[in-house]
């Protein structure tokens, strides 16, 4: 296994002469207007697309694209959020968030973010490991007495017979984060295990309850031998791990940790009566055009899924995301180092990731993260060692240290083609 650590540059950053930090304030205090701090959807550093490095004439096409993939059904609406240098320079809504009522999409409206949330948890784990409470190598089982016992699920030669055997290793924090633990990762170990013990379905079920009896599912192969994914389990278990190192919920911890200091009002793990007008209706696609469907994944109110369990918007998440292009600094305020920022963003699985959920050769797999360690093999736009993930719903974000770029896309409708389109969009608009 390889990665490579690359320094990160904080934006918005200015150097030279005096005058011209002058001239670059003015300008933001122009085009930025007075709003009061209870809309904290509009307080977001603006400029014009060519104060960054924009076309603003380009940039259109990323909101072209977006409409037509409305036009041809593909998705209901869309919220698309893009920012350079710290600069906010295109943040739209478009269609609707509900088709029947023909309620339009509005920036500040909720999404489901689904698997969107697993590079917050990825973020929380980091920050745990940089104090000293938890490391890459811990076994899971240190945190987890129960995961002591896990057993492995093999074929036994050529027949559909499967046998359990002991694991060459345990199951590490890296293991779960980097989607190679073999835990719950739709192998023969899932197939057998029975239903009630792969997701939680109690009414008042918690991590605290459910995660121990994932010991009871084998391994779908030896850890650290393969990339698979770990849709739910994997994630779940290190938000479990999160609170038994720092002694907090893990929607307490990421509250108080994570979404107050970069100011994400609106990201939640349950959504308040009072919001809930502002939830997207999630759709499929169908031979007959998108239908709506209820949420594939509904989890206990009291039950904190890292894997997939958070609502936000795009402002929130362009916070988080930008967060990660300034190395870990949040106005002035660390949340990770640049140097965890930079193991997050590197290859940890060597060839094992193209190939898994239709990515191409040429991307690799960080810490909860996807990345491109080879743009022309992959066939992307985006920069070598450009970073991101998306949600079973259609979230959709990447963050490009080299060109200090943010990218959101939060759409309702699962489908990664609008995903690739979205991409080119926004690359082909950097005239500099």
């Amino acid at each position: 296994m390889r990665f490579s650590l690359t320094r990160r540059t904080p934006g918005p950053a200015f150097t030279g002469h005096p005058g011209i930090f002058l001239l670059v304030l003015l300008h933001v205090l122009l085009i930025v207007p007075a709003m009061p701090r209870a809309n904290a959807q509009l307080e977001m550093p603006r400029a014009e697309p060519e104060f960054v490095g924009f076309s603003t004439e380009r940039l259109q096409r990323v909101g072209e694209t977006i409409r037509r993939h409305i036009d041809e059904h593909h998705i209901s609406g869309a919220v698309s959020l893009v920012a350079r240098r710290g600069f906010v320079v295109h943040y739209e809504s478009y269609g609707l968030k509900d088709v029947a009522s023909k309620q339009p999409m509005t920036r500040d409206t909720l999404f489901r973010m689904a698997s969107s949330t697993k590079p917050v948890t990825g973020v929380a784990v980091l920050m745990l490991i940089e104090e000293g409470k938890v490391h890459f190598q811990d076994p899971v089982s240190k945190f987890i007495p129960e995961f002591k016992g896990l057993k492995v699920a093999v074929k036994k030669g050529d027949s559909s017979e499967v046998a359990l055997v002991a694991p060459e290793r345990e199951v590490t924090i890296r293991d779960l984060l980097t989607h190679t633990s073999g835990l719950v990762s739709s192998g023969i170990g899932t197939q057998k295990a029975p239903k009630e013990l792969l997701r939680p379905t109690e009414p008042q079920e918690t991590l605290a309850h459910f995660i121990p009896r994932l010991a009871n599912v084998p391994l779908d192969f030896q850890p650290g031998s393969d990339w698979q994914y770990s849709g739910l389990a994997g994630i779940d278990t290190l938000s479990r791990v999160v609170e038994i190192a720092s002694g907090q919920t893990f929607d307490e911890f990421l509250r108080k940790r994570v979404f107050e200091p970069l100011g994400m009002t609106d990201t939640l793990f349950v959504v308040p009566e009072d919001r809930q007008s502002r939830l997207a209706t999630v759709y499929r696609r169908t031979d007959k055009g998108l239908e709506a469907t209820p949420p594939m994944i509904r989890f206990p109110k009291t039950y904190f899924s890292g894997a997939g369990g958070l609502t936000s918007t795009a402002a929130d998440y362009f916070r988080f995301a930008q967060m990660l292009v300034n190395g870990g600094n949040a106005s002035g305020k660390h949340l990770l180092s640049p140097r965890a920022v930079d193991l997050m963003s590197s290859n940890h699985v060597g060839e094992m990731f193209p190939g898994r959920l239709g990515r191409p050769q040429g991307m690799g797999f960080g810490l909860t993260v996807e990345v491109v360690e080879d743009a022309v093999r992959a066939g992307t736009f985006r920069s070598n060692g450009s970073f991101g993930w998306d949600g079973a719903f259609g979230t959709h974000f990447f963050v490009d240290p080299q060109e200090q770029l943010v990218a959101v896309l939060l759409i309702q409708t699962s489908g990664r083609d609008i995903h690739r389109d979205f991409e080119t969009a926004v690359m082909q608009s950097i005239v500099d």
